[in-house]
């Protein structure tokens, strides 16, 4: 316990402070500035033509309809709207095509998926083979992906492996998060929202040039929830479900001349709430669906529930022009310190201790984790060229170092919480890599790009339990040091099929090093899963339409990973192992649209069909030890099923998002309604297959409506979010008991926002 993290309240001061200083400033700074374009279609000069959209997915700003991989944003309006509710990372699960994000930590550990490749492992030290790249340093723990959206310029999707451009373990894709940037503007906004459960979401920033050479931007959230949900077992009314997050980014440009530029970014954030709330026997036995009578406002809990986490980071980016060259050094230092707790059966007592419930419970499980150590640092060095001719280049070397410990403890609920279990792990991790790619233009209609990554990969690692809750003798240290090296590469083209539609084609591959599993408080073994690759296929068509009123994105895809690193969780035994499967099969389709259909209605549309397939005849896992309908044959060692032929975990085969905003002027203004679904098929939440841990399809919708004035400067909305309140479970937990999450509740708000 002496490794918690310092409270909420001695962080919240500093980012209310911060951010109320920002808003206290801005409109004193800028009431005199040219008035800001509206967020709403956002067509460019030409309201009847769609804006161009730019990209960085290769590491040069390029139309979106040049760049040979799938690549999806989101900007503008449309990302305002869904984090105006004081909702996390996670909101952003099939707002793109194959994209699904899901946590059984609540807010402070997302894990993602892309094409339905992902890693369900809860513990800390995971890795992911989705690479979040926040202002161009990679986030490798998975307690850095949760950091808040705010203040963004745009957020890309990149699908498929981009191992030969960006940072490391990326053979599923690349999330990239890009903040807005200082410039000689004097400029900035504040936007606040009440809704549902006194739902708070404050946030704004303000940027001023400070000289010719100088500029600063500094920008804050601050996001709160109050308590909603009541513990029925303690009597405690409005008890759970609440949380306190703040965030604070701080940048400053040096520009001396049009050939250097130095940008500066310290950022921290700051968690405090409670965990995820698991919920006992919440799923119909024989059936995926809610028991009848389940009321999402009540638990009955004897366990303790709480959730700290603390956060701080920076970066120095650099760029030179030399003649025909760039030159480019991105230095980040992340840091984070967290603790979570939870009543793991979701319920009370023991069927051995009476009174028990609600349902059969056959043990009480109380754990929690803690990572009171961990410090990443990363460098990379890249040369581009800028020649006039058909041939350009980028190379560069990159290096990242993490070093992180992590304690696991276990308590006896029904003696009052007392702590009868300790595991710690130690991890450090070392890669290193050269890359490089060079394209060349064969016509001007006609572009080949091909790129190399090499590779090397080193991980130390020791773990040993201290106390174990069924008695054991301690385990002693228990050691791994896997290492690897690898060549990654990929080979593209586009074609011009007319100045305005492109086709392409590419071939890549990927790698994600080894990884290590030491979870200790129920198991005496490490677990290690060797290399995975994958060998990945696409082809698509990209095109502006209707002289520019629409633009539409469409590809196929099939990947075959090979040794993909999968990870047993819980089952019978109650152990999380890592293993490979020989290979995995994922292929399938997706699709992009934005159009103006008519003056000031504005559509997108995006869909993905997603096939994945774990194909090894010999590979088996343990089931659930909750009672659940297991679906899967028998394996040939007792108490496992065969898991060959099952789809991926958490990996729905259809995904899809539409969004849809009508505008009319009305006074010196204009009124606006938009409406936005997001939708995701089924999906398993573990390798094997049952009735009970098969997630149902989800869809959830919102509806907005306001006013703009003040050429788009000001707006006043009201919004709904889940406005059908669809409740669906999204989890669960498979040792104990059918317990299960539930997805987020139904709000309704108002929204204001003023840019100056």
């Amino acid at each position: 316990m002496s490794h918690r993290v310092s409270s909420w309240g001695r962080g919240r001061m500093a980012i209310r402070t911060a951010i109320l200083m920002m808003a206290g400033a801005a409109p004193a700074a800028f009431a005199q500035q040219a008035p800001v374009e509206p967020e709403a279609a956002k067509a460019g000069s030409d309201p009847t033509q769609l804006e161009a959209v730019t990209v960085t997915a290769e590491r040069r700003r390029e139309n979106i309809r040049d760049v040979p991989i799938s690549v999806s944003t989101l900007s503008d309006e449309n990302l305002a709207v869904f984090v105006s509710n004081g909702q996390d990372v996670r909101l952003l699960a099939a707002r793109v095509p194959s994209l699904n994000i899901e946590s059984s930590f609540g807010r402070a550990f997302p894990r993602f998926y892309i094409r339905g490749y992902g890693n369900t492992d809860f513990d800390l030290n995971a890795s992911q083979p989705v690479s979040l790249i926040y202002d161009d340093v990679v986030l490798e723990s998975p307690l850095l992906k949760g950091f808040p959206i705010f203040d963004l310029a745009q957020i890309e999707v990149a699908r498929g492996p981009q191992g030969t451009l960006f940072g490391r373990n990326t053979p599923a894709g690349v999330v990239k998060f890009d903040s807005a940037k200082p410039s000689f503007n004097r400029e900035g906004y504040v936007s606040t929202s009440l809704s549902s459960y006194l739902t708070t979401n404050f946030e704004g920033a303000i940027n001023l040039p400070l000289s010719k050479e100088w500029a600063i931007r500094a920008s804050g959230l601050f996001q709160r929830r109050s308590d909603f949900v009541d513990n029925q077992f303690t009597g405690i009314n409005n008890n759970l479900e609440g949380y306190n997050e703040g965030a604070v980014r701080l940048q400053a440009l040096y520009q001396p001349s049009k050939d250097f530029s130095a940008l500066f970014n310290l950022h921290t954030r700051q968690l405090d709430g409670t965990a995820r709330v698991f919920r006992a026997n919440i799923i119909e036995p024989g059936t995926n669906d809610l028991v009848d009578g389940f009321r999402r406002s009540e638990v009955s809990q004897d366990g303790r529930n709480e959730q700290d986490l603390h956060g701080t980071g920076g970066s120095v980016r650099l760029r030179w022009n030399v003649g025909d060259y760039s030159l480019h050094s991105i230095s980040g230092y992340e840091h984070v310190v967290s603790y979570s707790r939870g009543d793991i059966d979701g319920g009370f007592g023991a069927s051995f201790a009476p009174p028990f419930g609600p349902g059969f419970i056959p043990f009480p499980a109380e754990s929690a984790d803690g990572l009171p150590k961990h410090q990443q640092l990363t460098q990379e060095f890249r040369v581009e060229s800028n020649y006039s001719g058909p041939l350009n280049f980028q190379g560069g070397l990159y290096y990242f170092f993490e070093d992180i410990t992590i304690d696991s403890f276990n308590f006896d609920t029904l003696a009052g919480g007392v702590q009868n279990g300790y595991a710690v792990q130690e991890q450090q991790n070392n890669a290193a890599a050269v890359f490089g790619s060079v394209t060349y233009e064969l016509t001007p209609d006609f572009k080949l790009r091909g790129g190399l990554r090499y590779t090397v990969d080193n991980k130390n690692f020791v773990a040993e339990q201290l106390q174990s809750p069924i008695g054991a003798p301690p385990t002693g240290e228990l050691y791994a040091n896997p290492d690897d090296t690898d060549l990654s590469w990929d080979v593209s083209g586009t074609y011009k099929l007319t100045p305005t539609v492109s086709a392409y084609a590419r071939v890549a591959r990927g790698f994600r090093a080894p990884s290590v599993q030491g979870r200790l408080l129920f198991g005496s073994t490490l677990s290690v899963a060797r290399s995975e690759t994958v060998l990945s296929y696409e082809t698509g068509i990209k095109a502006d339409l209707f002289d520019k009123r629409a633009r539409i994105a469409f590809n196929l895809f099939r990947s075959e990973v090979d040794d993909q690193q999968l990870t047993a969780v819980g089952g019978a035994a109650n152990f999380n192992s890592l293993l490979n499967a020989d290979q995995a099969l994922l292929q399938g389709a997706e699709l992009d649209f934005k159009a103006i259909l008519a003056k000031n209605l504005l559509l997108t549309l995006g869909a993905s069909y997603n096939y994945t397939e774990i194909r090894d005849a010999g590979l088996a896992v343990a089931p659930c030890g909750s009672g659940c309908t297991v679906l899967d044959a028998p394996g040939t060692n007792p108490g496992t099923v065969v898991i060959d032929g099952n789809s991926l975990p958490q990996a729905p085969k259809v995904t899809g998002n539409f969004t849809l905003r009508y505008g009319v002027p009305v006074g010196a203004g204009e009124a606006f309604a938009l409406t936005d679904w997001a939708y995701r098929s089924t999906v398993n939440f573990f390798l094997y297959e049952s009735v009970e841990y098969r997630g149902n399809a989800l869809l959830e919708g919102g509806l907005r409506a306001g006013y703009l004035w003040g050429d788009g400067r000001y707006e006043l909305a009201a919004f709904a979010r889940n406005i059908t309140g669809t409740t669906r479970v999204v989890g669960g937990i498979d040792f104990n008991n059918l317990t299960g999450f539930v997805n987020e509740p139904r709000l309704f708000g108002a929204q204001f926002k003023a840019s100056f």
